[in-house]
């Protein structure tokens, strides 16, 4: 047990450190690949090389680590928006993992198939994730191909965008994958082998093992579908939770500098009014001394920052809000000093405040003018009292773009760690349950007991599987392995004491049918020489194809050990009747008659207090029919053709033969051949056709018994 272990601690490390290697191997092709692009000034990425060869080679796992870990490295060392794009790297592994594993990189179709799939992840879901984060590509190697597209007229940007992208990491693709392809070829199958990266927990299985136990039916659910439903949800909880709750602080991260942003424009502009002029500000406009001035440095704010939409001073008053100041933008033309401007619905709580001359909190509408942040500073004249109010509107269409590429980078990085993480999850759950619960259930389904042989096999198969997950999976495999040796052994010893009981049970049957003979001085060894032909039969017709149906190993071994008991009727038969020398009288034949329904009796006692067993049943039948004949001139019944059971009509025909070769008190025994002419003009009136066909096929074995226990018989 402590080699076993190190053994396979030795292989968990050596498995470790090849990973390594290839994982660092690839990220470097990966880095090394871009690199190498750049500096040729290539029309290709050749930044997934290292993922694909990665994941052919060595399998999901490896694979998608490369993917995941390349684009990290590359956004901390370069370009931080790459860690956006790292999903679209570990999608890359896995289908790649998928078509090497599955054997379709042997066929040329799956191989463009393959090429073409690499192209729409890495070009078209590439550009859909950059259009979401910066719209319009304004860089990159694809900008000609975009712009003439675009230009053409025919398409429109996003379309341009999609077509270009998806046309260069063709080529990119192509590349990639004839490297791939040449590495699979070059690389030998031990080395492959060995760079194979799987996590067995268990003595490996071969491909078509890992077929038969990923076939495993389930009555609902299998264990690995439960799996991939668990992890992909918690996976979406927790991401969901984690996207939803980053929003709401990056929104109220930014609304709140929006507004420290709004209140200190605010503070600057109402600092730069004077209050005591407002007045005269609003009366004479332009031509107020100092007016031209103050709006001059109001325009030097608003300048000052690209998020300031507006700023205007108002005066608020009964009828409305008097313009003092209203600067124009790029896009509306300020009012005019004096004019009134009627209150926006959105200030219409605050307006008693207003009006007070109070300050206020920022006010968020979207109405007139847009989305806006809208901060108002009172504006106090030497007095102290508030004269007017300087108003800042900070756009907020900016903020709602910002939202957008944020959530657009947050469902980028959560796909990206959802795909490796549902990877590594099922990757783990494969070698660590599903493999392990799977072939425990096929060893055990499996699992043959006919025979000391297949017993011993299906026990060795078990133990060959050598599970050592080392969890509760291990512990019941090992109570497997305990139950079924125990079994094995109780099922020997079972069959010891069945074959000592059956051995037993012929005896008495043979004691039994012996105390019959024995009262019956003209029938010798009539009991054992009739089982014997019925055996004979029963094997021809067996060879033969005849009532195949019917002739099972149990039927026959039925039969053959319940044959003694053919007569066991005679048992109630007067000793005058049984031993007359003579002829009998009609009288006494219907006396001997009797002996079918009395055998009938017998055993049916003997089957109400054994139940189930069937060669009491045979042997009733037996007892019963055996006088039946094939044209319904037999007895007890009168039974016809097939109505007769068939180990009865077995038994007419070997019952028939003795009494014909067998000497008696009363007569002598027919010659073999006159015997077997007799049974063959009985054919399809006395007997069976079938049978008694098969009967004279076997004429050699048939004459070896005759002439065994005639020899006997001269001998006693």
């Amino acid at each position: 047990m402590e080699t076993k272990n190190y053994k396979n601690k030795s292989n968990k490390c050596s498995k470790l450190l090849w990973m390594l290697v290839m994982c660092v191997a690839g990220i470097l092709i990966n880095m090394g690949g871009a690199e190498l692009a750049d500096i040729l000034h290539l029309p290709m990425f050749l930044d997934t090389v290292g993922t694909v060869l990665t994941a052919g080679l060595g399998g999901y796992l490896p694979g998608v680590t490369v993917g995941l870990l390349s684009n990290i490295i590359k956004a901390v060392i370069s370009d931080s928006a790459s860690i956006y794009y790292g999903f679209i790297n570990v999608l890359i592994a896995v289908i790649t993992a998928f078509f090497v594993q599955k054997g379709y990189m042997k066929k040329l179709y799956m191989i463009f198939a393959y090429v073409i799939t690499l192209s729409l992840i890495g070009g078209v879901i590439s550009a859909i994730i950059t259009w979401f984060l910066y719209g319009f590509a304004g860089e990159g190697i694809s900008v000609p191909v975009v712009n003439y597209l675009y230009n053409n007229g025919t398409f429109n940007r996003f379309q341009a965008q999609l077509l270009a992208d998806f046309m260069i990491d063709m080529a990119d693709k192509a590349v990639t994958v004839i490297i791939l392809i040449i590495v699979l070829q070059l690389v030998p199958d031990k080395v492959k082998d060995k760079l194979r990266i799987d996590g067995w927990k268990q003595t490996p299985l071969s491909k078509e093992a890992r077929a038969a136990a990923r076939k495993t039916e389930s009555r609902t659910m299998s264990v690995r579908t439960k799996i991939l439903l668990l992890l992909m949800s918690a996976c979406f909880l927790i991401a969901a939770a984690s996207t939803v709750i980053s929003f709401i602080l990056y929104r109220n991260s930014t609304i709140e500098d929006h507004i420290k942003l709004g209140e200190g424009v605010a503070y600057l502009a109402g600092s730069v009014i004077d209050a005591d002029r407002v007045d005269e500000y609003i009366e004479l406009g332009e031509a107020a001394d100092g007016y031209l001035y103050t709006e001059q440095r109001l325009y030097n704010i608003k300048d000052s920052s690209y998020d300031i939409e507006y700023i205007y001073v108002y005066k608020i008053m009964e009828d409305g809000c008097h313009v003092v100041f209203d600067l124009d933008t790029a896009d509306l033309e300020g009012s005019e000093p004096g004019d009134i401007v009627e209150f926006d619905e959105a200030f219409s709580e605050y307006l008693p405040a207003l009006l007070a001359g109070e300050a206020i909190e920022p006010i968020i509408s979207d109405e007139t003018y847009g989305w806006l942040l809208t901060v108002y500073q009172p504006v106090y004249d030497s007095n102290g009292v508030c004269q007017c109010y300087a108003a800042i509107d900070i756009s907020m269409d900016q903020l709602r773009e910002n939202q957008h590429s944020f959530f657009a980078k947050l469902i980028a990085l959560f796909l990206g760690f959802f795909i490796f993480v549902l990877t590594v999850g099922l990757w783990l759950a494969e070698f660590n349950i599903i493999y392990p619960v799977n072939t425990m259930a096929l060893s055990a389904s499996s699992f043959a007991y006919n025979s000391d042989e297949a017993r011993t096999e299906s026990v060795d198969r078990i133990r060959e599987l050598d599970i050592h997950t080392g969890d509760e999976i291990e512990n019941l495999y090992y109570a497997l392995v305990k139950t079924s040796e125990d079994s094995v052994k109780y099922v020997a010893d079972i069959q010891e004491q069945t074959e000592a009981i059956s051995k037993m049970q012929n005896g008495l049957i043979m004691v039994l049918a012996d105390l019959v003979e024995s009262r019956d001085k003209c029938t010798g060894d009539h009991v054992r020489k009739t089982a014997a032909y019925a055996k004979i039969i029963m094997n021809k017709m067996k060879e033969e194809g005849i009532y195949a149906d019917q002739l099972t190993d149990e039927f026959i071994s039925d039969v053959e050990h319940s044959a003694p008991l053919h007569d066991i009727g005679k048992i109630k038969v007067s000793d005058v009747i049984l031993n007359k020398p003579g002829r009998l009288t009609d009288e006494e034949f219907v006396e001997m008659k009797k002996h079918t329904t009395a055998g009938e009796d017998i055993i049916d006692k003997a089957i109400e207090i054994v139940p189930d067993t069937g060669y009491l049943n045979e042997a009733k039948n037996l007892a019963t029919y055996h006088h039946e004949k094939w044209d319904g001139s037999g007895y007890p019944k009168g039974l016809v053709g097939e109505e007769i059971p068939l180990s009865a009509r077995i038994m007419a025909v070997a019952d028939v033969f003795d009494a014909l070769v067998s000497n008696r008190s009363y007569k002598k025994g027919f010659p073999f051949e006159k015997a077997m002419d007799i049974i063959r003009e009985g054919v399809g009136t006395h007997f069976d056709p079938n049978v008694a066909k098969a009967f004279l096929d076997a004429e050699d074995e048939v004459r070896a018994i005759a002439e065994k226990f005639g020899k006997e018989y001269d001998n006693n």
